[in-house]
């Protein structure tokens, strides 16, 4: 190792070991993975899995592919013989910037999983050259600017097999197709991510400082920006022709592949299954359909033969996240498309007499989800309640007709990225205490709690979130000149800004925390709470809370009298490689979505194997640790799921009710607006999200919050008893093997995909 580094080294720069800057020894090592990688076999079958997504939250990819070849520590000893760190090399590596929250970064665990689990199955997706945006600070508000991630020397390989004609209205396109080599845990084999892109992109469309460019000039924008602004027409037409180019490029790719391989087209299905992650890939349906027939078939064996291979993963009940596409915009972009969907909505009609159900609504919409249901064979929720849900609410009219179709596939994490890279002193004890076989089966981190009453353990364990604490503070201090006391309890709530997650209600927690300092009652432990999320660029109520909680931050760290003891936080520009700071430093998971809204979530998870305490509402995969934890072990409150749907379905919740009612609300929600917040923010800004608390508050904040200072206040006193909290952090670990992205594939391919 040592000899073959040296030798790329003084290929490359002339230097060795000794001299080369750690930015020539990380593109010596990107080389040296990439050749390792690339003289893999792929993993083969005869069926095999296409995962088709619009986002791969892959995060940077070094320590990642290095632990999983198996050379993370023979590399690391050579390093250290020069007086070289891995971590401060990684630090050279552009993060990919192919996602933005859970979706992405669940499609990422799972890619990992399949090639760990030698299971051939590809990722399939968009080489956006920006990704969503680079999130700035300035005056307190997020500042959106281009994320530009591809350098001359990358993980992407060019595949010249990759070029596909794709027909738009206007013109035709012709795809060029840049592979990411995904190699399993332990594995011989490798999978890839496929991701398409077009040569005449032209990235000076863009400025410097705006993520502002011309939305009508396809050709040279289509890969430039994951989900670009659709509060125009333009904007979603572009979402179209992204969504149409990914799944037309896919779909002759997979056919390509699959008559190369000797697969009959007549039994598709026991070549290829293809699953749909959210309705962003939902065209590929028709345009599979389309393509097969051009091979000859008929329209009815084209149906039947789709329908037989595509299987839909929902990951959401939010009625605006389940796409429905006017039909004049689809006419606009995809007119080919337009008779194959009628013909699809005809036959629904024939069969069905809900007109809930159909494809084509009364408004001339195309419905994206429900083309995947009766069109797959497959519909799985992504944690038990989202499922439950789907099936007897939300879903319901669907399920009544395809009883069968309907499954659960509780989300994971893949636990090697999530413990073993970013906590390795932790992966330490574990290994020194149980064995190393959790690495492979990691159901057997239960060995732990053999260790749940031993103070040496509980001690260490609380000894190496200490150094994480510093570690974390450290680098607030050195990447935002953000003092935190890394004595302080962290609690942190780190994840796509959306109001049902409900960032507002913990800066309202904040604002009570405010209120009891000034009163005089100072906390025992002092108190951090860690935010870090961005916010869709034309969400305005989201960038609105975003403002709140730079206010806040600026006010605690400024107000003499509050922050010995208090102090609001927020990480700029959150991604993977700072959740992996972030979350091994946590003691408080913030879960706080209203019952019924997150799907599932997975930050909950990593959080749990990292020894943080969930803080959460019986919501998604919630629902999960708690029944694996058991109840002294989480902190629960707030409404159920069945009491916030009831509420909905009755328009029975009223947030001026309760502010009115309420004192100690009122004083929560007027401090937004209050002399304090007012000298540090901006009118515009705060005024609004006061009034959307005050009338509108979908997300029914002000319904939970005082159950939420109850339960929260009392998980801080808690806290001073470190043994009891350590033994919490302990069997929070010990529980976690259960949400593996191992489990959860195996249980997509025993029922679902059905691979080997």
């Amino acid at each position: 190792m040592e000899q073959r580094l040296n030798t790329l080294l003084k290929d490359s720069f002339g230097h060795d070991l000794n001299t080369a800057s750690e930015k020539e020894i990380y593109e010596a090592l990107l080389t040296l993975t990439k050749e390792e990688m690339q003289g893999r076999p792929r993993i083969a079958g005869k069926k095999k899995l296409y995962y088709i997504s619009a986002e791969f939250l892959i995060g940077k990819l070094l320590s990642n592919n290095l632990i999983n070849i198996g050379l993370f520590d023979e590399v690391s000893s050579v390093l250290k013989k020069y007086n070289k760190d891995i971590t401060e090399i990684e630090a050279y590596e552009p993060e990919p910037s192919l996602g933005n929250g859970g979706l992405g970064r669940l499609a990422a665990c799972f890619l990992d999983s399949i090639a760990s689990l030698d299971l051939p199955g590809d990722g399939i997706g968009l080489n956006y050259h920006y990704g969503l945006f680079e999130q700035k600070f300035k005056n307190n508000l997020q500042n959106e600017v281009k994320n530009p991630w591809i350098t001359e020397k990358s993980w992407l390989t060019k595949d010249p097999e990759g070029k596909f004609e794709v027909p738009f209205r206007r013109f035709t396109v012709t795809s060029t197709l840049y592979d990411i080599d995904v190699p399993g845990y332990n594995r011989e084999g490798v999978n890839k991510l496929h991701l398409f892109d077009l040569d005449t992109v032209d990235e000076t469309l863009v400025g410097d400082d705006t993520i502002d460019f011309d939305k009508e000039e396809i050709e040279k924008n289509l890969t430039l920006f994951l989900y670009p602004d659709d509060s125009d027409d333009a904007g979603r037409k572009l979402r179209i022709y992204q969504q149409y180019f990914m799944v037309s490029c896919g779909a002759q790719l997979i056919l390509k592949e699959t008559k190369e391989r000797g697969g009959d087209l007549h039994r598709l299905n026991e070549y290829v299954t293809i699953q749909i992650n959210d309705t962003h890939p939902s065209m590929v349906i028709p345009e599979l359909i389309r393509l097969i027939q051009i091979e000859g078939f008929t329209m009815d064996e084209a149906i039947s033969i789709v329908r037989k291979t595509c299987a839909y993963t929902n990951h959401t009940i939010l009625s605006e996240a389940l796409e429905k596409w006017p039909m004049d915009y689809m006419e606009a972009v995809v007119p080919h498309l337009l008779p194959i969907i009628r013909e699809l909505d005809n036959r629904v009609r024939k069969e069905v007499a809900d007109p809930s159900t159909y494809i084509i609504d009364d408004d001339n919409r195309v419905h994206m989800a429900h083309m995947d249901i009766h069109y797959g064979y497959s519909i799985n929720g992504v944690a038990a309640l989202h499922t439950e849900i789907l099936k007897n609410s939300e879903l319901n009219n669907f399920y009544r007709l395809y009883p069968g179709k309907f499954n659960n596939k509780t989300n994971g994490i893949t636990f090697r990225r999530w413990l073993l890279h970013c906590n390795p002193a932790l992966a330490e004890l574990i290994t020194e205490k149980i064995g190393d076989g959790f690495k492979t089966n990691v159901n057997k981190l239960t060995k732990l709690l053999e260790y749940k009453d031993d103070p040496e353990t509980l001690m260490r364990l609380g000894e190496i979130k200490k150094k994480k604490k510093e570690e974390l503070a450290a680098f607030f201090k050195e990447t935002q000149d953000l003092t935190i006391d890394p004595n302080s309890i962290f609690d942190v709530q780190v994840k796509r800004l959306h109001e049902y997650k409900r960032q507002q209600m913990n800066c309202l927690y904040a604002i009570y925390k405010i209120m009891e300092i000034k009163k005089g009652n100072k906390p025992k432990t002092p108190l951090t709470m860690i935010f870090g999320a961005k916010a869709a660029p034309a969400y305005i109520i989201a960038k609105d809370i975003i403002h709140l909680i730079l206010c806040l931050q600026e006010y605690t760290a400024n107000d003499p009298e509050i922050a010995p003891y208090f102090r609001v936080v927020m990480a700029e520009n959150y991604n993977v490689t700072k959740a992996a700071k972030i979350i091994p430093a946590a003691e408080i998971s913030e879960q706080i979505s209203l019952a019924s809204k997150e799907a599932s979530g997975t930050s909950n998870m990593k959080f749990m194997l990292n020894g943080a305490v969930t803080l959460g509402t019986e919501d998604g995969a919630n629902v999960e640790i708690k029944d694996l934890v058991g109840d002294d072990n989480i902190y629960i409150f707030g409404e159920k799921s069945d009491t916030v749907i009831d509420l909905y379905d009755t328009a029975g919740y009223c947030s001026k009710d309760f502010y009115e009612k309420d004192e100690l609300i009122k004083k929560l929600v007027d401090f937004i607006v209050g002399e304090e917040m007012m000298k540090l923010g901006d009118k515009e800004h705060l005024e609004r999200l006061y009034k959307e608390i005050l009338n509108k508050d979908w997300f029914m904040t002000l319904l939970d919050i005082k159950d939420y200072i109850r339960v929260k206040e009392k998980m801080l006193s808690d806290y001073e008893d470190k043994t009891a909290w350590n033994k919490m952090a302990l069997v929070n670990i010990a529980k976690a093997g259960f949400f593996s992205s191992d489990r959860t594939i195996e249980q997509y391919n025993k029922e679902v995909w059905h691979l080997k």
